[in-house]
């Protein structure tokens, strides 16, 4: 999907052209969040959990250089190799070289939103390698030339009726069946062949152990498994940030994310990956594109806890409502506001302003991201920096003017007032972005400050 240069407004507006799919979004969306808080319901302990969680990965982030350099060293002995990407183009020409080293112009991808953000599958197919991916939410968009949506339901904003129709043009299903049951068998046959031919497998990673040198892929369909087990050359690629200290630090993650992102107690396949079985060959790929300058972003750096679960998206009444394709870029959503700006500030200036900064994502966040409160300090970075809309910054600096001068405040007051009950027409026009599907509020009589001098005075 090209989205040119459209911002998340007028991403959102196209999204919501289609009511029926936004209500069914928003509902869908909604009900994940609701199992999400039974499941946190069950465990006694789940703020203590998340606490501990948030404890480790600050952590984490404070040794991570220590961290980094353990993981390599254990994953070495283990026999893997490790390579290191400074970017998204470096990440991308590791992988390919691997794959042209071994003479494979095929492969097949488990979820790794990495590779998304690195933009892996184009840059693979320009130089004529073929990628299947094997998740079957993300094969769906896939075959639709379409990006995830989000980043666990990567096809949650499509309807099964028109996923059936996918399938019948890609994969030769009967027209009209949209039986998700059997869709499910059909894209089973498909990747099987998949499966069973394709020499080299690509996973992302969930969690990497600095203490034993091995890495942890979460599952709900075995495809990841399937992939890695089968082929001759395994690839994983991780963003740095998913480093653990010790092994015994997993069993808080674990009980987290499942519960977090779909409401499950776990994920069906939790895979620890620690060596090559014989005759095959492992690659981890640590990448940075842009997470050491988050990093050293004092205000920003939380943002790097993220487990990438999801539960954020799931409760944001903006995300529910605007769809994933709004956002513009790989992760969507609250956390995703919070990291794309760090990669270009330019690009994703529009996106902390998709926010109604009810804090409802910092609720939920299993490892306590202040979720809102950075994406309202973005928003100040932004404006100082210069990527704010040159109409939000005269706007707020009339604003200021008005609200620093009681007089002006008052007379601004009463002007509103009266235009609002004389000429409603002035505000109640498609010009005023307000205005856009809501009903500007009746007029009060009488402004707080009017009212308060007339009681006080009664009293």
């Amino acid at each position: 999907m090209n989205n040119g240069d459209k911002d998340h407004a007028a991403l959102a507006q196209q999204f919501n052209a289609d009511e029926p799919r936004v209500s069914w979004h928003d509902e869908t969306l909604w009900w994940v969040r609701a199992k999400r808080d039974k499941a946190a319901h069950t465990i006694p302990g789940w703020e203590h959990l998340r606490e501990t969680a948030s404890r480790i990965k600050n952590n984490v982030l404070s040794n991570m250089h220590a961290y980094l350099l353990q993981f390599e060293e254990n994953a070495r002995k283990n026999g893997i190799t490790v390579h290191w990407a400074a970017d998204a183009r470096e990440h991308n020409e590791i992988v390919c070289g691997i794959l042209q080293k071994h003479g494979i112009n095929r492969m097949v991808k488990s979820k790794s939103m990495l590779t998304e953000e690195c933009h892996l599958n184009d840059y693979l197919q320009q130089n004529g390698i073929e990628v299947i991916d094997t998740d079957l939410g993300e094969r769906i968009v896939q075959l639709a030339k379409e990006p995830p949506s989000h980043i666990v339901l990567p096809c949650i904003h499509k309807k099964k009726e028109e996923i059936g129709e996918l399938f019948h043009e890609h994969l030769g299903t009967p027209e009209g069946n949209a039986d998700p049951q059997f869709l499910t068998h059909a894209a089973r046959l498909h990747l099987r062949e998949k499966f069973l031919t394709r020499r080299a497998a690509l996973t992302g990673v969930n969690f990497a152990i600095a203490e034993t040198g091995e890495f942890v892929v979460c599952t709900n369909e075995g495809n990841a498994d399937m992939g890695a087990h089968l082929a001759d050359v395994h690839i994983a690629c991780m963003g740095f940030e998913k480093l653990l200290p010790q092994r015994k630090h997993l069993g808080v993650f674990l009980r987290l994310l499942a519960r977090s992102a779909t409401g499950q107690p776990i994920t069906t396949y939790s895979s620890h990956f620690k060596k090559p079985r014989k005759g095959q060959e492992m690659h981890i790929v640590l990448v940075d594109n842009g997470r050491s300058v988050q990093l050293g972003r004092e205000d920003f750096r939380n943002s790097l806890k993220c487990i990438r679960c999801g539960a954020c998206m799931n409760t944001c009444p903006v995300y529910r409502r605007s769809g994933g394709h709004s956002y513009h870029t790989a992760v969507a959503g609250p956390i995703g506001s919070i990291l794309a700006p760090n990669l270009d500030m330019r690009k994703y200036a529009d996106l902390p302003f998709a926010s109604t900064l009810c804090g409802s994502c910092s609720n939920v966040c299993p490892v306590k991201i202040d979720i809102h409160d950075q994406l309202y300090k973005w928003r100040q970075v932004l404006m100082k920096e210069g990527y704010g809309p040159a109409a939000k910054k005269l706007a707020m600096k009339g604003m200021t003017f008005t609200l620093s001068n009681p007089g002006v405040y008052r007379f601004a007051g009463k002007t509103g007032r009266w235009v609002m009950d004389k000429m409603p027409f002035i505000v109640n026009n498609k010009l005023n972005p307000w205005y856009k599907q809501r009903e500007m509020p009746e007029p009060p009589a009488q402004s707080f400050n009017e009212w308060y001098k007339k009681n006080r005075k009664a009293d």
